[in-house]
């Protein structure tokens, strides 16, 4: 169920949405509150799970991680199981799983350092959950995760 938000909430979460690690005194001269009404509001929104949690933009590239791609699978079986996100959960190359609609029951976003790389894992990825896969590399990435915008 959608929640409804209020207008100072919804800006505080595309402030956050932008820069994770502003301060609330920051928050607060954006949105017109004192320091501790944004951390009352920003607690709030945790616990009401309209903040899932906080994290950092990696350069995967700098990392050793160069080669993004997205595998689309379904079973081999359509009658087994659907516990592929299961069976892939330790697959540390694995950065999402998307459940969807359309042929492919899974979506995988991965990341690896070389074409190599990526052919040993699909490999493991049939091998673990017995699923066909389709392959499409990523050639660059223009903009991603791009945070929320006010109505």
């Amino acid at each position: 169920m959608a929640t409804e938000l209020e207008t100072t909430d919804r800006k505080i979460l595309e402030l956050l949405a932008r820069d994770g690690r502003m301060s609330f005194t920051d928050l607060g001269k954006a949105t017109g509150l004192s320091t501790s009404a944004v951390h009352q509001r920003v607690k709030r929104l945790e616990q009401r799970g309209l903040i899932l949690g906080y994290g950092a933009m990696i350069n995967h590239d700098e990392i050793g991680l160069p080669l993004t791609a997205f595998i689309s699978i379904r079973p081999i079986d359509p009658s087994q199981p659907d516990d592929s996100p299961e069976r892939l959960r330790d697959i540390p190359e694995i950065e999402s799983c998307w459940s969807v609609a359309g042929e492919e029951s899974y979506i995988l976003k991965i990341r690896v350092p070389t074409p190599a790389d990526l052919e040993n894992l699909l490999a493991r990825v049939r091998a673990a959950a017995n699923v066909s896969t389709r392959t499409t590399i990523v050639l660059s990435t223009p903009y991603e995760s791009r945070p929320i915008t006010g109505e």
